[in-house]
C-alpha cells in the first residue's frame, strides 16, 4: 500500500443546530470579530445581534460573488485598521474563501500578490492566520476544510489559489438547515460542484483508503440527492448533500481533483460563469474521454463503471448511457448551458493548453492530450 497522511480541519462538527456554536468559539479567541458574510444569508443577522449583545464589535465584511483581487484587496485594508481578534465566514463557498483569505492574511505584512500562486510570488505566510471559523451555507466546494482559498485575477484572466497548510479552519460547523429552501438553480450549481467533488478523488491517482471510504459512502447520496432536489425540496437531500460536500473537501484535500477541475479555473477565469455549474456542464464529456483514453491504454476502467452504476441508480437511469446523455440529463434539470458566457472568438486550444499544466489535472487519473481536452470543452460548451 502506498504511504499516505491525511488532512483535516482543526474540529468539525456536523449536524442540525450546530452553527449556534460559532458565537461561543468566536469570543473565545476574542471581542473583535470580522465577519465575511453572503448578502441574502438571513441567518448571520442573528449571530451579529448575538455577539453584539455579549459584547463583541463586529466588523461586517460583505462578498457578492467569487472573490478578486481588488475586493480582497480592499477587505483587507478594512480587516486589518479594525485589528480584528478572529474571523468568521458564513456563506457559500466564495464567502468562506475570502474569509479564509483574510484570516490568512491580516496578520501579516506586504501585498497579496506576495502569496498568491501563478500571478504572484507564492511567498509563505509571514505570521499565523487569525482564528477562523467557517460556517457553510450552501452544499458544494468543501472550503470548510481546505486550506487554500481561490481568487480570481481579472487582470490575469484566471483563478489561483492562496495556499498554506496553516489555512485549514480552526473550526468547521456544517449545519444543513442553513441550505434549507435555498434557490434551486443555486442548490444545482452548488451541488453538481459536490457531487464532482467526491467522484474526482475517486478516480485520481492519488486515491487512498480514508478517500475511498468517503467517496463510496459520499457519491451514491450525492446522486441520488441532486436528483430529489431537482425535483422538488426535501430535508433529507439536504442533510445529504451536506455531508457530501464536506466529504468532498476533505477528499479533494487529500486525493486531488481531476480534469474537470483543470479545465473549470481556466474557464472560470475567462468566462465568468459559476463555478459549479461550469463542473456540471463538464463532468460527463470528461467521464467519457477518461474512460475512453483509460480503455486505449488497456488500463483498468472499474471505478469509472462502478461511479456509473452508483449515481445511475440515484437517477434511475441506465449506467452505460449516465454520462453521454449527461447534457440531456442536465437540459431536463433545466441546469443552465455555458453559452451565454462564450464569446464568438474563445480560443479552446488555449483553454486546453492551460488546463494540461494546472495543479487539478496532476491527480487525473490518465494523460489527455490537447486535442482531447478541446473535444471535452467542445460537448460541455
Amino acid at each position: 500500500m502506498t504511504d499516505f497522511s491525511f488532512l483535516t480541519a482543526g474540529r468539525i462538527v456536523f449536524g442540525r443546530g450546530v452553527a449556534e456554536q460559532a458565537i461561543p468559539r468566536a469570543l473565545q479567541f476574542g471581542h473583535r470579530v470580522l465577519l465575511v458574510r453572503g448578502r441574502s444569508v438571513v441567518w448571520v443577522d442573528h449571530v451579529t445581534e448575538r455577539l453584539v449583545a455579549q459584547g463583541a464589535d463586529v466588523v461586517p465584511i460583505f462578498s457578492s460573488g467569487e472573490p478578486d483581487l481588488p475586493a480582497l484587496e480592499t477587505a483587507l485594508a478594512t480587516g486589518r485598521a479594525a485589528a480584528c481578534d478572529v474571523v468568521i465566514a458564513v456563506g457559500g463557498g466564495a464567502v468562506i474563501d475570502l474569509g479564509k483569505a483574510l484570516a490568512a492574511l491580516l496578520p501579516g505584512e506586504g501585498s497579496v500578490l506576495d502569496h498568491l500562486e501563478g500571478v504572484g510570488h507564492a511567498k509563505p505566510l509571514t505570521a499565523a492566520p487569525l482564528p477562523f471559523i467557517a460556517v457553510p451555507t450552501t452544499a458544494g466546494t468543501g472550503a470548510e476544510v481546505t486550506k487554500n482559498a481561490v481568487i480570481t485575477v481579472p487582470d490575469a484572466g484566471r483563478k489561483v489559489s492562496l495556499r498554506d497548510d496553516r489555512m485549514l479552519p480552526d473550526l468547521a460547523l456544517i449545519d444543513p438547515a442553513l441550505t434549507d429552501h435555498a434557490p434551486r438553480a443555486q442548490t444545482l450549481a452548488s451541488g453538481l460542484d459536490a457531487l464532482t467533488q467526491v467522484i474526482e478523488p475517486y478516480l485520481s491517482r492519488r486515491a487512498n483508503p480514508l478517500t475511498d471510504a468517503l467517496c463510496t459512502a459520499a457519491i451514491p447520496q450525492g446522486a441520488a440527492a441532486l436528483a430529489r432536489l431537482a425535483a422538488q425540496e426535501d430535508r433529507a437531500a439536504r442533510d445529504a448533500m451536506a455531508f457530501v460536500s464536506l466529504s468532498g473537501g476533505l477528499t479533494l484535500a487529500n486525493a486531488g481533483l481531476g480534469a474537470v477541475h483543470g479545465l473549470a479555473g481556466v474557464l472560470g477565469g475567462r468566462l465568468g460563469a459559476p463555478h459549479g455549474l461550469i463542473c456540471g456542464r463538464l463532468l460527463g464529456p470528461v467521464m467519457v474521454a477518461n474512460r475512453a483514453a483509460l480503455s486505449h491504454l488497456g488500463m483498468e476502467v472499474s471505478r469509472f463503471d462502478a461511479v456509473a452504476r452508483w449515481m445511475a441508480e440515484g437517477m434511475e437511469h441506465d449506467p452505460n448511457r449516465l454520462f453521454h446523455d449527461w447534457s440531456a440529463l442536465l437540459d431536463g434539470w433545466q441546469v443552465p448551458g455555458l453559452s451565454d458566457w462564450v464569446a464568438s472568438d474563445v480560443c479552446l486550444e488555449s483553454i486546453a493548453e492551460e488546463a494540461a499544466t494546472s495543479s487539478s489535472m496532476k491527480g487525473n487519473p490518465c494523460a489527455l492530450s490537447t486535442a482531447t481536452l478541446v473535444e471535452v470543452l467542445q460537448a460541455a460548451l
